[in-house]
């Protein structure tokens, strides 16, 4: 029987196969899972935030700017290599509506922009993501086949 790794808010996980990763309550943040598909290792991230520099501190672990870089040092220990490296991400909606058509409120949809930045700057490929809309969503990734289920609220279930 696998295990199931908890991946809180503003945090990251690591593990190997037969675990599984998950997170819940994905609103405007973004769950990235970053994957080496040869040894089976991957980690998740919940990602609460575009980017360290427009915030007055807090953990580094809520950033896609710095969050990303730290579990990527974590695969590495484990063994994992940038080119079997894959990336998959859910999360990001507009769970609320504003007057207005200011993108700082666009917290979703600039999360979803910014991982997508830290991941090509590390040199890995999105392979799939399932961002966007106004749901939530709870993600959990299977170390041992590299799929990720997507449950969502009132949109059904997805693997990706």
């Amino acid at each position: 029987m696998s295990e199931t790794i908890m991946v809180g808010m503003a945090d990251y996980k690591v593990g190997k196969t037969p675990a599984k990763l998950m997170t819940v309550g994905l609103g405007s943040c973004i769950g990235v899972c970053i994957y080496d598909w040869q040894l089976k290792i991957g980690g998740m991230a919940h990602i609460m935030l575009p980017s360290s520099n427009e915030s007055s501190g807090g953990k580094e672990t809520k950033y896609a700017d710095t969050c990303i870089g730290l579990m990527l040092a974590d695969l590495y220990k484990l063994g994992a290599q940038t080119n079997r490296l894959r990336a998959k991400m859910a999360g990001g909606a507009q769970m609320f509506t504003f007057a207005g058509k200011t993108s700082v409120l666009k917290i979703g949809e600039r999360n979803a922009q910014a991982v997508e930045q830290e991941l090509q700057k590390a040199g890995i490929p999105l392979v799939a993501s399932d961002v966007g809309g106004t749901y939530g969503r709870t993600i959990c990734f299977d170390l041992d086949s590299g799929q990720l289920f997507i449950k969502t609220i009132n949109q059904g279930e997805k693997v990706i």
